[in-house]
């Protein structure tokens, strides 16, 4: 069974991957790749990293004592690993063999109203090395860090206006310096620069959580929490989508809510899901 259309026409792959090992999982928060394809499996686990190749065979774990409650993950081009915790409102900088380069927050100690960090929930850097932090179950902010952790500056309320958040979910920079914020409750993803002017919104997702960038194609993936996965232009025309609406047991649906996405160099898409599973699923794009 096909999924996708067009030149993002996708087969799922089955039975791609499975907890090592005979251990056990909780919720599958986030997954990412590194540059030789291999992927990181990010989870509420005693195991929250699990490393493994493009075919889903076990190669490594760590993060233990460290990574205890898992949200969002980031994997640069110099495969530096990067963890957002929620419940320990904490962003942690590895390398890719587990060596904790960073932290910032305090473990454990949720911040004061509309200071970081509250329940975090996602990562990215600008094209100067900015970084950019999502605060968004406890706050309703955006946080802006130079590159050594130190806070230049915040925005963003509750509330469903331009600039104002009900769960900002995740955050993806583009080859262009804006901002995707995923706000997710709103059902829609709000563009900001650098600076945290609002510049535009999609609206009418179905409660946005995950966004992968492809620069070169100039592509946007998004995971949606309403049982579905959709691509996008940069100019925000719909390319394609897949996915009922609703559950669905069917493989290559969504039992349970879609969450983290990535990209491989081979444009093969993967998606956790929560609120069940765990699972992970594999979309390989036709080629």
């Amino acid at each position: 069974m096909a999924f996708g259309s067009g030149d993002y026409t996708y087969d799922v792959v089955e039975d791609w991957w499975s907890p090592p090992n005979g251990w056990t999982f909780g919720v599958i928060t986030g997954v990412a790749c590194d540059s030789e394809d291999r992927v990181y499996v990010y989870s509420r686990s005693d195991h929250p990293m699990i490393v493994c190749d493009r075919d889903g065979s076990f190669m490594d774990s760590w993060g233990e004592g460290i990574l205890t409650d898992s949200h969002g993950i980031l994997i640069d081009e110099d495969d530096t690993v990067y963890c957002v915790e929620r419940m320990t409102h904490c962003m942690y900088k590895f390398r890719r063999n587990g060596e904790l380069l960073m932290t910032v927050g305090t473990p454990d100690r949720a911040a004061a109203a509309g200071e970081p960090f509250n329940k975090p929930t996602d990562i990215d850097f600008d094209s100067s090395g900015f970084m950019y932090i999502t605060d968004g179950y406890g706050n309703s902010r955006v946080h802006k860090f130079t590159p050594d952790g130190t806070l230049v500056k915040s925005w963003g309320e509750a509330g469903s206006g331009p600039g104002q958040f009900n769960l900002p979910h995740c955050v993806r920079i583009d080859k262009h310096d804006r901002l995707l914020v995923a706000d997710r409750p709103n059902d829609r993803i709000q563009f900001f620069n650098t600076d945290g002017a609002f510049l535009h919104e999609w609206a009418g997702l179905h409660w946005p959580d995950g966004i992968f960038i492809d620069d070169d194609a100039e592509v946007v993936y998004v995971a949606e929490h309403g049982y579905r996965v959709s691509i996008w232009t940069f100019d925000g025309t719909k390319i394609t989508e897949w996915g009922r609406g609703e559950e669905s047991d069917v493989p290559g649906e969504f039992k349970w809510r879609p969450h983290g996405i990535w990209v491989d160099s081979l444009g093969d898409v993967y998606v956790t899901e929560v609120e069940g599973g765990p699972r992970i699923q594999k979309f390989a794009r036709r080629r």
